[in-house]
């Protein structure tokens, strides 16, 4: 059975966490389309609320094609997480080969209006069949 990497990072008091999983039944092997979901935890160290409003993604495969995604919150939101507190959701990104990897950052506004830069950390997508 393959276990996925778990994927950490902290700054700014808040710490993301990723675990990216190979989606087999959704990808299409022939076609050279490998979907992957990622489920991403935010978890607000601090002392005052934090509020996603962006997100800033760079997407590469192992071909070396790479793509830029950016866009208003997260799924449709702009969660604010109290400090102490998590948020919780999942997407998914579609490549061209076996492998690749993504990384980015959020930007967020605390409380006090301060805008601030939280980094995701780098995280490999590996494809793994189990046929």
């Amino acid at each position: 059975m393959y276990k996925a990497t778990v994927y950490t990072e902290i700054s700014h008091e808040v710490k993301i966490v990723v675990k990216p999983t190979f989606m087999e039944n959704e990808s299409d092997i022939i076609a050279g389309k490998y979907v992957f979901v990622y489920f991403i935890t935010i978890e607000n160290l601090g002392n005052e609320s934090v509020q996603l409003l962006r997100r800033h993604w760079t997407i590469t495969d192992s071909t070396g094609e790479s793509y830029e995604i950016n866009g208003d919150g997260i799924v449709g939101r702009q969660p604010v997480i109290q400090p102490g507190k998590t948020h919780s959701y999942n997407s998914y990104c579609v490549l061209k080969s076996m492998a690749g990897h993504m990384q980015g950052h959020y930007e967020m506004r605390r409380n006090s209006g301060e805008q601030i830069e939280v980094s995701i950390p780098r995280f490999s997508l590996r494809a793994h069949l189990l046929n």
